[in-house]
């Protein structure tokens, strides 16, 4: 049986090299190599749920050419000796034993390649001082270094360690490699008008400019021959100004079109923060939204092969962009971390089990090193407990009952099922998702949104009894005999007890959000952390005016990954954010609060007063099903545990149901 996906599972030969789809995993950086800069065991060992999930491509990122001079981060994979080669043929032969094409993202960080690793200043297209330099250097303690410029002579050696970097990928397997020339990389630096102020052959015109880049792909050409294909990728803006911006990049790849057989269009810059969100888009930001860069390549270059990435969620996303010839293949990074089988569920009609990314807080894909795990697969890193990333099958079936339909619930029965276990979901409302719904108001929540849809379509077919309108009751679970009960009951609203909460105007904030409650113009909003945030930011969208009261002096935002627009939007919305002030009464006008520092005293004029300081765990409630089971088999998951943000639901109901 086809799949209805026909564009995205369409097959693809390139030089007598076949794909057996369009989908791609977009260069992560596992940071897994040895550190010799070899590939190791669990590097592969990472890589292969992806390669059986179904992914036509696996890209590794930020390969370098000479680790000696070009590091810019832990346990890169190093191209530049023949040595590499035995360990590469591990990671080739095993993505070729699944049909999938294994390819290097092959790069020089030039300026951004780090002093305390290599020993030396970085090398680029000029002496520059670099961004990242003004933290680096009082970080390890010495000065900031300016660049070296290349010289001709290390030129032609750079463009040979690029080369001997790709042929290295063939002879250990691999049938193509992809070529880094964006994100402000050594290439992208020489073409760069700021950063290459050459006044060689090298610089000044876009076609000196290019030079580089053309000679690094003719001698990959030459020596890896007409059955290689090379990916280059590129950024089609690089989104700040006196960067190369799209139009000007149209007109660079016409020096560069004939010599790659796909041109991956990505965005944005790896040394200015505040355009970080170009490569890593965070939830705030419109689904697929680079790929009108792709789609203007595609327009200017018909006959180019190209890729687009970025926020591109789903199998079904990806199928609308190839349709509309905006695009003839689609990389995915996150979304493909978040579910590594991803285009195996949407080739065999199971979209409904499909995990969607949140675009949450994760960054390098969080190496096993790193605390910063994919919030939505607990999976993630456990290649060496779970190799074929499944839980085994239980040795005895057993009856499980599972109170509550939110996050973790449904995760509970997800992992239950796996285990081959008899489930049986208690929801004592009539709908599935339970505080999601509180979450998903804002236009920019769209992931949130896909969440929650997911929820309801995995709980309407997985195969678990899910009973809603169905309060659990100990007489209910006791005179059903289970073997197991996971409570997800998840938590309250915290309503803060200070005089005048209980007027008819004071409200939950998330309550106000939805409409369940009637509001006024002028909104004080207690609580500044990312319900209470969003929340006015969305009632500011609604012409509403608002204040923010929050007791702490510090909010951490950022850890959200949207910190940096969230606030650029409270500026936008001209929202007044009140650190440091602690509430004490809530008024017929409004709300007194008391500088916690000072000690001064101010009233903020209200006609509604949204509360958002916070949940209180259920775990009282959900301990009153105890006794229902045996006592070694009763398990307390989510908030209810403690309250948490998805991450914490995902992965407290996996870790409940990997052993039951």
């Amino acid at each position: 049986m086809g799949s209805r996906y026909e564009h995205v599972f369409a097959p693809l030969r390139i030089r007598g090299v076949d794909f057996r789809n369009r989908l791609e995993l977009a260069p992560p950086s596992p940071n897994l190599a040895s550190k010799d800069g070899r590939v190791t065991t669990e590097f592969v060992n990472l890589f292969r749920s992806f390669a059986r999930g179904g992914a036509a491509v696996i890209t590794i990122g930020n390969s370098v050419v000479d680790i000696k001079e070009a590091s810019d981060e832990e346990r890169q994979l190093d191209l530049s000796t023949d040595e590499c080669i035995l360990s590469l043929t591990l990671f080739a032969e095993m993505c070729a034993g699944f049909g999938t094409q294994a390819s290097l993202e092959i790069n020089h960080n030039g300026k951004d390649s780090d002093p305390g690793k290599t020993g030396k200043p970085a090398y680029s297209a000029s002496r520059i001082l670099p961004s990242h330099e003004l933290w680096r250097a009082p970080q390890q303690g010495r000065e900031m270094l300016y660049t070296i410029e290349m010289d001709h002579q290390k030129i032609k050696e750079t463009v040979e360690k690029y080369a001997q970097a790709a042929l290295r990928c063939k002879r250990a397997g691999m049938k193509m490699t992809m070529i880094h020339g964006g994100h402000g990389n050594l290439i992208a630096q020489f073409a760069s008008r700021l950063y290459n102020k050459r006044t060689d052959e090298y610089g000044g015109s876009l076609e000196n400019r290019a030079r580089f880049a053309t000679e690094v792909l003719d001698r990959v050409r030459a020596l890896c021959g007409e059955d290689f294909v090379i990916e280059y990728r590129i950024s089609g803006d690089e989104m700040r100004e006196g960067h190369m911006r799209l139009p000007e990049t149209l007109e660079f790849i016409k020096y560069i079109k004939d010599k790659v057989d796909i041109l991956h269009v990505s965005a944005g810059l790896h040394d200015f923060v505040d355009h970080m969100r170009w490569l890593l888009q965070n939830y705030t930001m419109d689904q697929a939204c680079i790929s009108y860069l792709a789609a203007e390549v595609k327009k200017a270059y018909p006959e180019l092969m190209v890729a687009t990435v970025g926020s591109i969620k789903s199998a079904a996303m990806a199928e609308e962009i190839i349709a509309a010839g905006r695009a003839d293949i689609v990389a995915f990074n996150r979304g493909l971390h978040a579910d590594f089988e991803m285009p195996r569920k949407y080739a065999e009609g199971r979209e409904w089990e499909h995990m969607p990314c949140l675009r949450c807080r994760c960054f390098r894909m969080a190496s096993p090193h790193t605390s910063k795990l994919c919030s939505v697969n607990p999976m993630w890193g456990r290649y060496k407990e779970y190799p074929e990333a499944r839980l085994p099958s239980a040795p005895r079936k057993k009856k499980v009952a599972v109170i509550g339909g939110g996050p973790a619930g449904v995760e509970a029965v997800k992992w239950l099922l796996q285990r081959g276990h008899d489930v049986t979901l208690y929801e004592k409302s009539g709908r599935i998702g339970g505080r999601v719904w509180d979450g998903i108001a804002l236009p920019f929540k769209k992931d949130l949104r896909d969440y929650l849809t997911y929820m309801q379509s995995f709980a309407e077919n997985c195969g678990a009894r899910v009973l809603l309108n169905t309060e659990a009751t100990k007489e209910l679970l006791k005179n059903e005999k289970y073997d197991a009960i996971i409570a997800a009951v998840g938590a309250d609203p915290y309503i803060p007890d200070i005089p005048g909460a209980d007027k008819p105007f004071v409200c939950w904030a998330p309550d106000a959000e939805k409409a369940e409650v009637e509001c006024g113009q002028n909104l004080v909003i207690i609580g500044g952390s990312t319900v209470g945030t969003e929340v006015a930011i969305n009632m500011a969208m609604q012409g509403k005016k608002v204040t923010i009261l929050e007791m702490a002096k510090d909010v951490n935002l950022m850890d959200t990954g949207a910190g940096g627009p969230l606030l650029e939007m409270l500026e936008q919305y001209g929202i007044q954010r009140f650190l440091g002030w602690k509430s004490l009464e809530i008024t017929e006008s409004g709300v007194i609060a008391q500088n916690i520092d000072t000690g001064e005293k101010r009233e903020f004029k209200a006609d509604s007063v949204l509360f958002a300081a916070g949940m209180r765990s259920r775990r009282k409630a959900a301990l009153e099903f105890y006794d229902c089971c045996p006592a070694t088999s009763f398990y307390i998951i989510g908030d209810c545990a403690e309250v948490g943000e998805i991450r914490g639901a995902v992965w407290t109901a996996f870790e409940a149901a990997r052993y039951i």
